[in-house]
């Protein structure tokens, strides 16, 4: 049953006024990180929160459409990212049916794995595209190092990468669970009582 409404392609009318909200929340995010020149993202706050909301179709939808956006008005670089943004729904939305977010601890966990499964996803297109660099400086510095010791671009793009997408979709994923614990419990309501629906 669960499952079942978990990839359901009937959207709601709430799931579609929260992807633009998600989307939004991703954009201010990635910005601020950006202007901040965090070693972070920041950018997939609302692509887990719509997940855990709405299923992990919903996620993955506003993470690619929030790559899209930004690529057409910031950075052209973003576009190439959408696969990793729709992976990171998609694998936060099943965390959260699979009851792996809910709690402190366990959306720690889960945050861990949301950034494993970026930096394997994104590793491929960072060799592709950029010779293995994030364009990160905390994560090139360790490419830098590890590429001089073992001569593996691979394995330094994947550190390079590992080393700001773990931290960063620990500290996502926990704020996504705060904002969604902090949520008028109607709201959380309106989205698990459309998720039921989809199974009549």
């Amino acid at each position: 049953m669960q499952k079942h409404s978990m990839w359901s392609f009937r959207f709601s009318t709430a799931s579609l006024v929260l992807i633009p909200a998600a989307v939004g929340i991703n954009y201010i995010g990635k910005l601020i990180a950006g202007l901040l020149k965090l070693p972070l993202w920041l950018d997939s706050i609302g692509t887990i929160l719509a997940s855990m909301l709405a299923g992990p179709i919903i996620g993955a939808l506003s993470g690619a459409i929030n790559n899209i956006i930004y690529g057409l008005t910031v950075d052209p670089i973003s576009f190439i990212y959408g696969i990793t943004s729709i992976a990171i729904g998609l694998a936060a939305g099943v965390l959260f049916y699979k009851g792996w977010i809910s709690s402190l601890s366990k959306a720690a966990a889960a945050g861990l794995i949301v950034g494993l499964v970026a930096a394997v996803v994104s590793t491929p297109i960072n060799v592709s595209f950029w010779g293995g660099q994030t364009g990160n400086v905390w994560g090139d510095a360790l490419f830098a190092v590890i590429l001089a010791k073992t001569d593996s671009v691979w394995l330094a793009s994947f550190l390079d990468e590992l080393v700001v997408d773990v931290p960063d979709k620990l500290l996502v994923v926990l704020i996504s669970y705060c904002i969604f614990r902090g949520l008028p419990q109607n709201i959380v309501q309106l989205y698990s009582n459309n998720k039921l629906e989809t199974l009549d």
